[in-house]
């Protein structure tokens, strides 16, 4: 049999592999065949991500000054919205259909923003 171990895509380094994958992802929206994520997906798949990441600790470790910087900004887009201000975000609805009776945004609520924040330092004190 002939040797094919330097051969194909997986036989290829990271960086060569994600140019292609790149490129590949780049055509697909072009021509509109792309998939696109509902909410769900997303959430579920950034989960995911996130859960592998702590697991390698390759994940990014907040600084409790980033978690309340970033439990402030929440809060305030959430604020904005409630208060009918700004509806969208970079062309995104800022609106969930969920059953929670509230709006919520991409990058969540003060409350998760701040829960997050306390979870990640949970081993500072």
């Amino acid at each position: 049999m002939a040797d094919t171990s330097n051969r194909g895509f997986a036989s290829m380094d990271d960086d060569e592999q994600r140019k292609i994958a790149r490129e590949g992802g780049k055509a697909a929206h072009e021509k509109g065949t792309a998939h696109e994520f509902s909410s769900k997906e997303a959430k579920e798949t950034g989960h995911k991500g996130g859960q592998v990441a702590h697991e390698k600790g390759t994940a990014h470790e907040f600084s409790p000054q980033e978690a309340k910087e970033a439990g402030r900004k929440g809060g305030e887009t959430v604020s904005k919205e409630r208060e009918g201000g700004e509806h969208s975000r970079g062309g995104q609805s800022g609106h969930s259909s969920g059953s929670e009776g509230h709006s919520s945004t991409r990058g969540g609520s003060s409350e998760q923003h701040r829960d997050a924040g306390r979870q990640s330092h949970k081993d500072d004190k």
